[in-house]
């Protein structure tokens, strides 16, 4: 208790009822978490029967990690601690039956649901141009994220978009529950069904614990939400550990309102406000309290810095886009080679996608090492999808997508023509094709052979790997069906076939500490840890982040991660606040300036500001409004305003004239923008 401060040690010593702890950015929040848990297990709560859940692997095998440290790793009685989906899993590996799916379900990766889309749309005869799978994807996920049905999206749908996209929708499901398969969204739905249709799984899942820690509270969705109140509702042990300033994720489903409400839903709750900031210095936390204090809808907290002083943070404006790259970068440079600083001090944040690339030209340019975090996720790498559906296929035939893939992949004699008359008989027989292929399918010699073979290949391994070692079999399967062969004769090139033969081995090295830090391994259960790693990405940017090299990624990519020096770029109306929240009201806005303060708390010793004067637009230069919250965190508020009020009536002028939005940018700049090269 000595390490906690008195905040801390409140939200430690608080050990039944509803607790909120209000933890801003850099307040030791993981820290309360994993001394509460360990102070529950001292006052007699038997590890076990305590339930931490939160967003990322990463988090999770930390907080694991951290507990273990403080109640002793000999304790063989542990709390369970995983991420919402994980957590999910296992509640339907138990009970899934009820809703008629197998117990052997499939957990569909991105490339699974595209080839389901792509089917759907097929079906009901949409046109590519019309809408293209991955639309049809971010439709349908954000209808699970709201947890609206199939019937419901018809109902509900608007646009002609949006009708044809709730067409899809329809079949895609269909398609999942008879391959039985779910998605990464169904992983949540599914519980919260079970829960609400089966009211004796309910009572069971929730009585395996007697408290519920729930961290990252502010990014929960519907669903998220309601499982929590469900799991605590019977012991209301229930600590939920957030920051409403830090709710980034509305996008993707998440509700500020959930941490903003808690008190209304637990009115006996109690609330804990850590505010002591260890991170940042006093001049970086001034310019944050300040932005964030614009936000109507939060909590209010201010954060205190425990460290004084620190050169004030600078605002730049540079000429242009490649301008402001590149004095960024030179500067980056100088900084290095005099300061004695490395590369990995230094982050670059932007809000979108584009940005990136004046950057890294600029530092390759001077030959700085540099890593560019979001880019492919290993698990979309293709010799990997291809490796992966073998094991897919292996714990379930009927998983069709996988079984698809790699039925003549590497080729086997099983030919287009065979693998479209296999799936006619399918569907006329209304059986899955793997069924179909036991008998031939009525194919012609020599493809019916070929599928007989690979029929009998399939069977064996399964009975390998559900008796015998994962390893040594996966090893085996992959070297039957050739598939080092098939990467030297697709890639002639020895270093294009070295890095995808080196995918694959990575795979069996995952296989191989999975099946060597699991009491009872099994081939399923690889198959959802690799899935549910995929999905939150922490291992490959973990990886990445250790290496000596400048940072380039987005806001939201930064969240929970600090730098020494962080410049944040391209701070101007359109970006941040991006356009896509500037025309409704100010929920969009509100949630922008979180992410806005979510960059200016990532710095701890030195943070810049920038923007350029005119950006390329369609090939022409174009003049920039310099962002509002610019104004608003170096108090000129009244600027900002006046920023505001200059895009609402430039988007009521344009619905009825639309003026050359080159004269509109131009205008609106002359009005705000303060002198060049002085700081707002």
């Amino acid at each position: 208790m000595a390490e906690l401060n008195p905040a801390q040690q409140h939200a430690v010593k608080m050990l039944s009822g509803p607790l909120l702890v209000l933890a801003g950015a850099g307040t030791g929040k993981t820290r309360v978490v994993t001394f509460r848990i360990a102070n529950l297990i001292k006052h007699g709560t038997r590890p076990s029967r305590i339930l931490g859940v939160t967003f990322t692997n990463k988090a999770a095998d930390e907080m694991q990690e951290r507990v273990g440290a403080l109640i002793g790793k000999r304790l063989k009685d542990r709390p369970f601690i995983s991420t919402f989906h994980a957590h999910c899993v296992k509640i339907l590996r138990r009970h899934i039956r009820r809703l008629g799916y197998p117990e052997k379900f499939a957990i569909c990766d991105r490339g699974d649901q595209e080839s389901i889309a792509r089917s759907a749309l097929r079906e009901i005869r949409v046109p590519n141009e019309s809408l293209r799978p991955g639309d049809l994807i971010h439709f349908i996920s954000g209808w699970k994220s709201h947890s609206i049905s199939p019937p419901d999206a018809v109902r509900l749908a608007q646009t002609d978009k949006e009708h044809l996209a709730a067409m899809g929708y329809r079949r895609y499901q269909r398609t999942l529950k008879a391959t039985g398969a779910v998605d990464f969204d169904d992983l949540l739905l599914c519980t919260e069904e079970l829960f609400q249709q089966h009211r004796d799984v309910l009572d069971e899942e929730a009585g395996r614990f007697d408290h519920v820690l729930v961290d990252e509270y502010q990014d929960t969705n519907g669903s998220q939400y309601r499982i929590v109140k469900a799991l605590a509702s019977r012991h209301r042990n229930l600590c939920v550990v957030g920051d409403d300033d830090q709710s980034i994720y509305g996008w993707r489903g998440a509700e500020v309102e959930h941490i903003l409400r808690f008190a209304e839903d637990w009115p006996d709750a109690r609330v804990v406000r850590l505010e002591d900031n260890y991170r940042s210095t006093a001049e970086i936390l001034e310019l944050a309290n300040r932005l964030i204090a614009f936000n109507r809808t939060r909590h209010q907290k201010v954060l205190r810095a425990s460290r004084r002083g620190g050169p004030k943070p600078l605002v730049r404006q540079h000429e242009d886009e490649n301008a402001e790259a590149r004095e960024v970068v030179d500067e980056i440079r100088r900084m290095i080679q005099h300061e004695h600083l490395e590369p990995r001090d230094f982050a670059i944040l932007f809000r979108t996608n584009e940005q990136p690339r004046a950057f890294e030209t600029e530092l390759r340019k001077l030959k700085l090492p540099y890593v560019l975090l979001g880019g492919m996720s290993f698990y979309d790498r293709k010799e990997v999808r291809d490796v992966v559906a073998y094991l897919k296929t292996l714990v379930s035939p009927q998983d069709e997508t996988s079984l698809l893939r790699i039925i003549n992949a590497p080729p086997r004699g099983i030919g287009q023509k065979a693998v479209e008359s296999l799936m006619q008989q399918a569907v006329s027989q209304g059986q899955p094709v793997w069924s179909v292929m036991h008998s031939g399918g009525g194919l012609p010699e020599p493809a019916r052979s070929s599928v007989h073979k690979f029929v009998a290949m399939v069977k064996r391994f399964q009975g390998r790997v559900q008796h015998g070692p994962l390893l040594a079999a996966v090893r085996d399967l992959i070297s039957e069906v050739g598939y080092e062969a098939e990467l030297q004769r697709l890639y002639s090139d020895p270093s294009e076939f070295q890095s995808r033969w080196d995918a694959v081995q990575e795979v069996i090295n995952a296989l191989a500490a999975y099946e060597a830090k699991s009491k009872k391994p099994t081939l399923s259960g690889f198959l959802d840890e690799i899935v549910l790693g995929d999905r939150d990405m922490d291992n490959d940017k973990e990886k990445q982040l250790q290496r000596n090299a400048v940072v380039l990624m987005t806001l939201h990519s930064a969240k929970g991660l600090e730098f020494p020096h962080v410049y944040m770029v391209g701070m101007e109306e359109g970006i941040l606040p991006h356009h896509r929240s500037l025309g409704g009201d100010e929920t969009g806005v509100e949630e922008e300036r979180r992410l806005c303060y979510v960059g200016v708390t990532r710095a701890r010793e030195r943070l810049t500001l920038s923007f350029p004067l005119t950006r390329m637009k369609w090939g022409k230069a174009r003049d920039t409004i310099p962002s509002r919250f610019l104004y608003e965190m170096t108090g000129q508020a009244e600027n900002a305003q006046a920023i505001a009020r200059r895009q609402q009536a430039l988007r009521e002028a344009s619905r009825s004239r639309r003026p050359n939005p080159a004269t509109r940018a131009a205008s609106a700049a002359k009005e705000v923008r303060p002198a060049p090269r002085r700081r707002p």
